[in-house]
C-alpha cells in the first residue's frame, strides 16, 4: 500500500519530467534507472528508495528534500517542525527531514536520521549543488567522499568538496543524526 506522500512524489516526478519536455527514456539515461521503474513510480506502483529519489532528482535538476517539498507543496515561508515533511527510505529505514520553506532561494536545510548499520550511496550526478556540508547532531556518520572516507563524529562539520560517488554508513549501534546544509545550483 503506497502512502499519501509516496503517491504525491509519483505526481511530482512526472510532473517535473513532463515540465522539462522529458520522455521516460531520457529520464532514465539521464538517471541511470530503469524506464520500468520510472513507470512504476510515477504510477505509484512501487515506493522508491532513497537512492532511486537521489538519481531522479538529481536528474530533473533539483534536490531530494526539493522534490518532497514538492509533493508537499504547502507554499508557507515558514516550515513549523510539525509541518515539515519526512521520508523514511523502504529499504534502510533512512529518514529525511525537509526543514527549510520552499522557496527560491538557494539555501536549503535537510535532517537526516540514519539508523545503525545502515548505508545510503548516491553516484556523482546526484549532486547538482555548488556547496554540500555536513553537520552531524548526534552520533557517529562514516561519510566515503569517492576514496576518501571521513569518520564524523557528533559536533563535526565537513564541507564537501567536487561532485564524487558518495557513501553515508552508520557503523554505530545508535542512530546518526545530521543536519545537511546545501547552495542549490549547477556549479
Amino acid at each position: 500500500m503506497i502512502d499519501e506522500l509516496s503517491a504525491s512524489l509519483a505526481a511530482t516526478v512526472q510532473a517535473a519530467r513532463v515540465a522539462q519536455d522529458l520522455s521516460v527514456n531520457a529520464l532514465a539515461d539521464r538517471s541511470g534507472v530503469s524506464r520500468a521503474m520510472i513507470g512504476k513510480i510515477e504510477r505509484g506502483e512501487a515506493q522508491p528508495t532513497a537512492v532511486l529519489l537521489g538519481r531522479l532528482s538529481g536528474a530533473l535538476g533539483m534536490t531530494l528534500s526539493e522534490l518532497v517539498a514538492r509533493a508537499e507543496n504547502t507554499g508557507d515561508l515558514l516550515r513549523r517542525a510539525a509541518d515539515q515533511p519526512v521520508w523514511t527510505d523502504p529499504m534502510t529505514g533512512y529518514r529525511r527531514r525537509a526543514v527549510s520553506p520552499i522557496t527560491d532561494g538557494p539555501l536549503e536545510l535537510v535532517e537526516v536520521e540514519l539508523p545503525p548499520g545502515a548505508s545510503v550511496s548516491y553516484p556523482a550526478d546526484a549532486y547538482i549543488f555548488k556547496y554540500q556540508q555536513l553537520w552531524i547532531l548526534d552520533g557517529h556518520l562514516r561519510f566515503h567522499e569517492g576514496p576518501v572516507i571521513h569518520d564524523l563524529l557528533t559536533g563535526d562539520c565537513l564541507q564537501l568538496g567536487p561532485p564524487t560517488p558518495t557513501k553515508f554508513h552508520n557503523p554505530a549501534t545508535d542512530p546518526c543524526r545530521y543536519l545537511v546544509a546545501l547552495v542549490k545550483g549547477r556549479s
